[in-house]
């Protein structure tokens, strides 16, 4: 049997004034989703965990049949996974945003959605500078990228910069769950500092503010992991064959 999962992920908004007190999918022309529902079965099912933040990595993996408890490791494999890139035992990974601060304020969490190739060349540039055997940075898509820290302590308190635009974000930086996490603490926060003093005269963020864009003067690492022991769909369903269509590379 063929099946096709259709997942909505991030459409739930807030009531909008200006639509009228709708959110944006109560207001959008939406013919095809209407037809399914009109021909399907309808209803609520509660697919993520007590004691998980219901974010894409999460919701996805719960909804494709995976165990949350048993192989959550956060966000950053999943983002080592779609880059190709082999974690090894004793590695760390952590997603790595391109952020845009303004002042003490995280402007916006996307550096005004950078293209990949101008963030390819500021990833490049970070590894120069201050990457090192213990500490390498690896290119994503977009403002996407991938932080992996040799020998880290995951049990970090990390903030999603999505979460927080337009707060000061010293508050907001990394803290240790326990105290063998706050030497990992203190080298990434050290990492978010010294970040911001190379990258706001890189070539590439004097170009962007040139022309009115946001510059990416900022890293934000956050969802620390460590190599999960996940089945394949494959081992879990017997799938021989299938295909994943997203706009975010870590699904």
């Amino acid at each position: 049997m063929k099946s096709i999962i259709i997942l909505g992920d991030g459409m739930a908004d807030e009531p909008i004034e200006a639509l009228g007190g709708k959110t944006p999918m109560q207001y959008a022309d939406t013919p095809y989703m209407d037809k399914l529902a009109e021909i399907g079965v309808t209803g609520r099912m509660k697919t993520v965990a007590d004691g998980f933040h219901p974010g894409s990595e999460v919701a996805n993996m719960a909804v494709l049949g995976y165990d949350l408890p048993t192989v959550y490791e956060g966000r950053g494999v999943l983002e080592a996974a779609s880059i190709g890139y082999d974690l090894k035992p004793g590695e760390m990974a952590m997603r790595c945003n391109l952020i845009c601060v303004e002042g003490d304020i995280l402007k916006n969490h996307s550096s005004g959605h950078i293209t990949t190739e101008e963030a390819d060349e500021l990833i490049r540039f970070l590894n120069e500078q201050l990457g090192s055997d213990r500490v390498h940075f690896h290119t994503g898509v977009s403002y996407r990228h991938l932080l992996v820290v040799k020998g880290g302590n995951k049990r970090l308190d990390c903030t999603p910069p999505h979460d927080v635009p337009l707060h000061p974000f010293l508050p907001l930086m990394i803290k240790p769950e326990i105290p063998e996490a706050q030497e990992t603490a203190d080298l990434l926060n050290d990492l978010i500092l010294k970040s911001q003093e190379i990258l706001k005269d890189h070539p590439v963020n004097l170009r962007r503010i040139a022309v009115g864009k946001d510059p990416a003067n900022s890293i934000w690492p956050w969802s620390p992991g460590y190599r999960p022991a996940m089945q394949t769909m494959q081992e879990m369903y017997g799938f021989k064959q299938g295909s994943v269509i997203s706009a975010v590379d870590l699904i």
